[in-house]
C-alpha cells in the first residue's frame, strides 16, 4: 500500500504563486512516476502534469504550460508543483497521484491517489 499526502493548498490572489508538496511512503515501486490532477467545483477532474521517475519526461496540460512547473525531489519520492502566475481558472482540489508509468496518471488511471489539497485563487 502506498500512501500520499499532498500539502500547500491555500488562498491566493489572482497573479500569485503557490508551490504544492507531495510525499509518497509505504510499499512503493521500485521506480515510479508522479504527477498531479485537478478537480474543480462541479467539473470532471483533470490532468495537470506528471513526471517520470528519473525526470527524463515531463508532461504538462495546455492549460498550465509556461506557469506550472513539476519537479520531484532528490529522494525521488516527493513531487513538487511549482504554479505561478495564478488564475481564478486554477481554483480546484489538487490531487497527487502515482503509478509506474507517466502515461497511467496522466489519463487518470493511476492506482494510488492522496486526499488532496485546495487551492483558491482570487480575482
Amino acid at each position: 500500500q502506498v500512501q500520499l499526502v499532498e500539502s500547500g493548498g491555500g488562498l491566493v490572489q489572482a497573479g500569485g504563486s503557490l508551490r504544492l508538496s507531495c510525499g509518497a511512503s509505504g510499499r512503493t515501486f521500485s521506480s515510479y512516476a508522479m504527477g498531479w490532477l485537478r478537480q474543480a467545483p462541479g467539473k470532471e477532474r483533470e490532468f495537470v502534469a506528471a513526471i517520470s521517475w528519473g525526470g527524463g519526461s515531463i508532461v504538462y496540460a495546455d492549460s498550465v504550460k509556461g506557469r506550472f512547473t513539476i519537479s520531484r525531489g532528490n529522494a525521488k519520492n516527493t513531487v513538487y508543483l511549482q504554479m505561478n502566475s495564478l488564475k481564478p481558472e486554477d481554483t480546484a482540489l489538487y490531487y497527487c497521484a502515482t503509478d509506474f508509468h507517466v502515461r497511467t496518471v496522466v489519463t487518470g488511471r493511476a492506482v494510488y491517489w492522496g486526499k488532496g489539497t485546495l487551492v483558491t485563487v482570487s480575482s
